[in-house]
This record gives structure tokens, C-alpha cells and sequence, in this order.
């Protein structure tokens, strides 16, 4: 896979959706190559549905029987997901509601909410503020939460408000609630991740993500007259640890295994789960990071909510002794911290699939 360079780009085509959908052609920024375009009618994959009820009553037999099913999944493709979770079905359906507050703004609106250079946080419509070339169609709005009990309790409230104003308080209780419980699933997925590797301490995870600094994302993508020449996210592995994401019934979701690229069918009471390039060194390679897209259609909008689990900044990536210790368990990747990844992927390299690989050469280069 082609590896893109994160240069800063200079006057490429905004993301104004109501005027690209009047224009007859798909402006050439937004075609991918022949290679990456979706197949029409891909297979569906077959991954396996964690019942996490087990875990929540703390039935030891149920739990390895899940640990056993999560274990096949990340060594294969790193995908998965989990019914039971304990997420009310209203507050996944009000989060989905609320991203009207943001992608129905006006274009100037949007444009001030707009990422900064060097953040996370904010409005991006396509990366296009990032990127020359192969453009997903997309709309997204991201924000930070906080893992540390000890930090501002209303934190997601207090960045809604500052950022968009105080009539969209009620909007930041949403989505502050929904972190909250995404932070539950994360703890739960987190020891049966333990508990599949086998660790000791089947806690070790939880703990090591307790001061977790994560991203919140909602994506919005639009309909497309030439979905076929588009993607609505490009192929990629995840450089976060472990991504929670629920999407909408229209579908979309593509996971490339066994050299092909299969769909993801909606489930409205599942999270999917899969696992990025940080948890794939935090194993020790024994996970393997998921690659996945996201394709379009000519008709229907699709929208998926997102939290991407990842340490503290400062936080040194390292697989625990468990797995290291023994002849044949060699550590496969040097120690770093989160920010020096994050910074990578900002700073000289767009994600893709072989992000850690090219994270490592280029840290290796650096010493």
C-alpha cells in the first residue's frame, strides 16, 4: 500500500456538500484509485458476536467462552462485535439525533468550528484542510474526553457550549453521557482482552487506560451521485487502540480479510469493536490491527458514532511481561508513547495500513 505523506495542502477543493452534489462530476480529489474503488456487491463477513452478559454477572464459563471467540477474532482481522452491552438503545438513538446540530449548520458556521492545525478536536469536512488527493466523503465533528476521574466533570458540556454556544448545552449532556458509557464498555472490552491473552492480571489493560485521553467522533457520510469513483473513508488501520463504533442501518462498513474486502451488516444493538495500531504493540503483535473503510451510496445519508480509546499522551507503549517473557515472545516493537504516534500520523503520515510498520522505521531512523 501507497503510503501518504500528511502535507499541508494549498487551495484543494472544500467540502461544501450542498454545492458538490449539484456539480454533474465527482471533483477529481474525491476519486480513489481503480484498485481502492468498492466492489458492488462484496461478501458479508462472518465475525463473531461477543455477548458481554457474561462478563457483567461475572460468569467465569460464559467470560472464557467470549475471551475464546475475541482471541480468534484479533488474531484473523482484529474485528468484532458485542451485544449486551448496557448502553441504553435511547441515548444511542439521541446521540445519533444530535448530530443534526452540527451537520446541518450553515458552511461558514462549520468552517469556524473547523480542526486547528495540530488538533484533534473540531470540524472536518473530507480532511480536505489536510489533504490534496483522495478524499473521503465525509463530514466529521470530533472532541476529546477524559478517562481521569479527577478532571471536569462536564467536560464534554463545557467544550459544546464554549465551542458552539450555550443553546447546544443539552446537545453536550448527550454526548457527555455517551462517553460516559462508552468508558464502560472500553473497561469491560479491556479485561476480556486481558482475559484472551491470557494475562495474570486480567486488569492490567483497565488500569493502564484509567487516565485515557480519547476521541469522540461523529461522522456524517453524505450521499454521492458516483459512488462508485468515491470511498467514504479510505482503507486504514486505526493508530488508536480500540475503537467502539455504532453505525446507522444504511451500512457501509467494509473489514479486508482474507484478501478481500467484505461488508459489516448493522446491528442496532451492537458495538463493533476493532483493534488499532497501539493495542497491536501493547500485545505485542499477538492482535492484529483491523483494516478497514467505509463506502458510499447515490442515495442515503450514513452515520456512525465513534470512540477511539487511547492512553494518556504521555503514556510509554509497552506490552506487559506476560507477554514478552519466554525465548520465542521477542518484543516486536520499541517503546513510545502515544504522542509520538499521534504526532507521526498528524505531523508525516497519512493512516493507512501500514502505519505502525512505517511509525517504527521512521522512530528507528530517528535514534
Amino acid at each position: 500500500m501507497v503510503e501518504h505523506k500528511a502535507d499541508q495542502k494549498q487551495g484543494a477543493s472544500i467540502f461544501d456538500i450542498s454545492k458538490l452534489q449539484k456539480q454533474p462530476n465527482l471533483p477529481t480529489e474525491f476519486v480513489w484509485p481503480e484498485e481502492d474503488l468498492p466492489d458492488p456487491n462484496p461478501e458479508e463477513l462472518d465475525a463473531p458476536l461477543i455477548d458481554l452478559d457474561g462478563l457483567v454477572r461475572g460468569d467465569e464459563k460464559a467470560i472464557l467462552i467470549a475471551a475464546k471467540q475475541v482471541r480468534r477474532a484479533c488474531v484473523n482481522h482484529g474485528f468484532f462485535q458485542i451485544i449486551n452491552h448496557g448502553v441504553d438503545a435511547s441515548l444511542i438513538q439521541a446521540a445519533h439525533q444530535e448530530m443534526d446540530a452540527v451537520f446541518k449548520l450553515p458552511f461558514d458556521k462549520k468552517l469556524s468550528i473547523s480542526q486547528k492545525p495540530g488538533s484533534l478536536a473540531g470540524y472536518s469536512g473530507a480532511h480536505s484542510h489536510r489533504f490534496p488527493s483522495n478524499l473521503p466523503w465525509k463530514e466529521l465533528y470530533s472532541f476529546l474526553y477524559s478517562h481521569d476521574k479527577s478532571s471536569e466533570e462536564a467536560e464534554v458540556v463545557n467544550y459544546f457550549k464554549s465551542v458552539l454556544g450555550e443553546d447546544h448545552e443539552s446537545m453536550g449532556r448527550v454526548y457527555q453521557k455517551f462517553c460516559e458509557e462508552m468508558k464502560k464498555v472500553s473497561e469491560m472490552i479491556l479485561e476480556l482482552l486481558a482475559i484472551s491473552l491470557g494475562l495474570e492480571d486480567r486488569l492490567h489493560y483497565k488500569k493502564y487506560f484509567e487516565d485515557a485521553k480519547s476521541l469522540m467522533r461523529v461522522n456524517s457520510y453524505p450521499p454521492c451521485k458516483n459512488a462508485e469513483l468515491a470511498l467514504g473513508t479510505g482503507p486504514h488501520c486505526d493508530p488508536t487502540s480500540i475503537t467502539i463504533l455504532h453505525q446507522d442501518q444504511v451500512g457501509g462498513l467494509e473489514v479486508f480479510y482474507d484478501n478481500k474486502w467484505q461488508s459489516v451488516r448493522p446491528r442496532p444493538d451492537a458495538f463493533v469493536i476493532n483493534i488499532g495500531d497501539t493495542f497491536m504493540a501493547l500485545s505485542n503483535g499477538k492482535y492484529r490491527s483491523c483494516m478497514h473503510r467505509a463506502v458510499v451510496n447515490t442515495e442515503t445519508e450514513r452515520r456512525s458514532l465513534v470512540f477511539f480509546v487511547s492512553p494518556k499522551e504521555d503514556k510509554v507503549v509497552r506490552p506487559p511481561q506476560d507477554l514478552v517473557c519466554g525465548e520465542d515472545q521477542q518484543r516486536k516493537y520499541p517503546d513510545f508513547t502515544w504522542s509520538d504516534l499521534m504526532q507521526y500520523t498528524q505531523k508525516h503520515h497519512r493512516v493507512d495500513g501500514d502505519t505502525l510498520k512505517c511509525f517504527v522505521d521512521y522512530l528507528m531512523s530517528s535514534n
